[in-house]
């Protein structure tokens, strides 16, 4: 049965009340394998990824209108900056509008800048500039939203924005997102380098784009000094270099 995320950033769990594997977005739709005891096990349509969520954070599927095409915006009571603000939603959380009014659009969440909202759609064309607009988030273990994301929820949120289709797991990102490169094929701007258990984008040929817990943030790194700071700390060589 299809029901949507009704919260502004949900847990997605391994187990009830287990570790957070990923999070999920307002607006995000999914399907309910089962609910008991107040949790829901779920997939989610856009990746297919597994999990336990809170069955209050789910809400009658609504086909969204709009998605949040800025890194963050907040929904008001009344179409008016100086209205209170009822929630903050992250880039891709996605939203049904009930009508326009003066540069607002009315929401189920409230009313939203227009201008922090693209119709469903509309795609953005360059996932490392998408990717740069979260320069300076927190690394969060599993995180897909402005308040934190790993690397894996870096790659998928500029690649979904873009129109690609993307796994939520980097393990899952190298096996299916675009075409394996051959050894000593230079890096281009759009590239993807993958290590076991870490993805990081190409933001040109010297450097790198990646949420990461060494600078526990998304941050640029100069390529040649990250692939030796990722080797030397005990995580290998590169294990794929991919052009999606």
């Amino acid at each position: 049965m299809q029901h949507q995320i009704h919260s502004p950033v949900v847990n997605l769990l391994r187990r009830p009340n287990g570790p957070r594997d990923r999070q999920l977005l307002a607006g995000d739709s999914v399907q309910i394998l089962e609910t008991n005891a107040g949790w829901s096990h779920i997939r989610a349509d856009k990746d297919a990824y597994v999990g336990f969520v809170r069955a209050e954070a789910l809400g009658a599927y609504k086909e969204a209108t709009h998605w949040v095409s800025t890194l963050a915006t907040h929904a008001y009571a009344q179409a008016n900056i100086k209205s209170p603000d009822q929630l903050s939603l992250s880039f891709g959380s996605r939203v049904t509008a009930i009508s326009t009014d003066g540069g607002f659009v009315e929401t189920e969440f409230g009313y939203i800048p227009q201008s922090h909202l693209s119709e469903i759609g509309v795609l953005l064309t360059d996932p490392v500039e998408v990717a740069a607009k979260f320069l300076g988030t927190p690394y969060l273990w599993g995180g897909n939203s402005r308040m934190g994301l790993d690397c894996s929820g870096l790659v998928q949120a500029a690649l979904l924005a873009c129109g690609y289709a993307c796994p939520g797991d980097s393990g899952d990102q190298e096996q299916n997102v675009g075409t394996l490169l051959d050894p000593g094929t230079p890096p281009r701007r759009g590239d993807l380098l993958f290590w076991k258990g870490h993805v990081a984008w190409v933001a040109d040929a010297n450097t790198l784009l990646h949420a990461n817990a060494y600078h526990m943030a998304v941050c640029y790194e100069p390529l040649d000094s990250a692939i030796e700071r990722i080797q030397s700390q005990g995580d290998g060589p590169i294990t794929a270099h991919k052009r999606p």
